[in-house]
């Protein structure tokens, strides 16, 4: 037996291509666990069994794990306590085993050699796909060109050579009908571990995808002169990608398109005919919120740097471009430059501007005694907040040539007070605040602490207000003071 032992080794390492060491592997686990089921019917033994590759000869034992006498025997068959053997084995440790050889192992019966060979060939089975898989992955491809070879509820499974890799739906092309045999391109996008091992999982609706398809057709994004900044996608209908040069003599627009659009055309119907927007970056992020929006012309931006947000006025003919059917040109455009954009027309943005300037009139008039005219002059000199007046350089509110120095100087002094009595109230009112209130999603300190001004100090006293009278005491939009009460409510549930 030793020696067909030896030559089957030889026949399944060829036949699976894979090492012999591997299929010893394999051999050894098939053998204990014939020998289990042949020896210790109904008993959970851990059995062990060593091949020699030299001469085929094996053997097999049995093993008993040490465990301490504060853990006691978790698998009686496998386990024995340290204080039991302690005695006859004085050398071994918690941890260790105690083996003993099994004899008299009959090897000749037929149901023996049946557990065996189902146990190599599964594991034969496991060691062909881990070894297929390793050898993918060395080549470290990104995008794949594969086969459909069937599809379910669940995705397609893509062919790629020898190896087998899920396209889940999740991941595929919106209303895209791939068919058995079709030829078809994705994105690597990680390894998952799964009852039967580890599945290869693609992608054709990320936006990796769409950034290594233009890597393939344009050699200059591949040597680098050309660099992908950002993309943003809604897979199947619409892309925009921004391009820049690190060459001044490219034009990388052009240069992604291509010859009457060839490029991009050829990026386009590998995406089941998703229309793409070639727009170029700009590390000004006005310019390039200008540009994310193509192709509608855009006529003022006014940024606001710490919301990150910026109001974008277009003229009529241009509003429905900007915003695109069902707002897709205006969501793209918002992920791609990671900026919020409100997009209105030129009355809509009169309107806001006449109210902020209100607004910011009102503050002057109310905290610091300023007249009307005075506190207009200021808002349209562009200082809009007691925190510009008190902290901008004081030279440069002079030079504005609205008031003299000792009177700027006078209204700083003024202006931090009013802002250091509102820090001061805002401390105590969040020291009057539930933790329940602080904790809700969509909760901030500064809305926490209007709110305890209005009385409202809990998750409970907040979800006992309607949404009107939250707006009001919250001065916060419609939309956002629905969801701060449905999650206050929500509260009641889990309790």
């Amino acid at each position: 037996m030793s020696r067909e032992m030896l030559d089957m080794v030889d026949v399944l390492a060829r036949e699976k291509n894979v090492e012999k060491s591997a299929v010893f592997g394999v051999l050894e686990i098939a053998l204990a666990s014939a020998v289990k089921k042949a020896q210790f019917p109904g008993e959970d033994a851990d059995v062990a069994v060593r091949v020699d590759p030299n001469t085929g000869d094996w053997s097999a034992v049995r093993r008993w794990v040490i465990v301490s006498d504060d853990q006691g025997l978790q698998q009686p068959d496998r386990e024995e306590m340290f204080s039991d053997i302690h005695d006859d084995y004085p050398e071994l440790e918690v941890g260790d085993y105690i083996e003993k050889p099994i004899e008299n192992i009959n090897t000749s019966g037929r149901r023996f050699a049946q557990d065996a060979k189902q146990v190599i060939l599964q594991r034969l089975r496991d060691a062909e796909r881990e070894q297929i898989l390793n050898e993918f992955l060395a080549r470290d491809e990104k995008v794949i060109s594969g086969q459909v070879k069937r599809s379910d509820k669940e995705g397609a499974i893509i062919e790629i050579g020898r190896l087998e890799a899920r396209l889940p739906k999740s991941e595929m092309i919106p209303r895209e009908n791939l068919r058995n045999s079709d030829r078809v391109r994705a994105y690597v996008l990680r390894v998952d571990e799964t009852n039967k091992g580890k599945q290869v999982i693609l992608s054709r609706a990320c936006n990796e995808f769409i950034k290594k398809l233009f890597e393939l057709e344009v050699p200059e994004i591949e040597e680098g002169t050309v660099e992908i900044k950002a993309t943003a996608r809604d897979p199947g209908s619409r892309a925009k990608i921004a391009v820049m040069s690190h060459d001044k003599r490219v034009e990388p627009v052009g240069t992604c398109i291509g010859i009457r659009g060839s490029r991009v055309t050829a990026v386009t119907n590998e995406l089941a005919g998703e229309r793409i927007d070639v727009v170029r970056w700009d590390e000004n992020p006005v310019q390039y919120i200008v540009e994310a929006l193509k192709p509608a012309k855009v006529s003022k931006v006014v940024a606001d740097e710490e919301a990150k947000s910026m109001d974008v006025t277009v003229d009529e003919e241009n509003l429905a471009i900007a915003i695109g059917r069902g707002g897709q040109n205006v969501r793209l455009a918002s992920e791609l430059t990671g900026w919020q954009i409100n997009i209105m027309t030129a009355e809509e943005a009169n309107k806001k501007q006449e109210e902020e300037d209100r607004v910011a009139c009102e503050e002057f008039m109310t905290e610091l005694d300023m007249s009307q005219e005075d506190a207009a002059a200021l808002v349209q000199d562009g200082i809009y907040s007691l925190e510009e007046l008190a902290y901008v350089p004081e030279q440069e509110i002079v030079e504005l040539g609205i008031f003299d120095e000792a009177t700027v100087a006078d209204l700083r002094e003024r202006a931090r007070r009013v802002l250091l009595a509102r820090a001061l109230k805002r401390e105590e009112n969040l020291r009057q605040a539930d933790a329940s209130l602080l904790e809700l999603e969509g909760m901030d300190h500064d809305l926490a602490s209007r709110l305890v001004s209005e009385g409202v100090k809990t998750a409970d006293d907040l979800a006992d207000l309607d949404t009107e009278e939250l707006m009001e005491k919250g001065g916060i939009a419609e939309e956002d003071a629905r969801a701060l009460i449905m999650a206050a409510r929500a509260r009641w549930t889990e309790e």
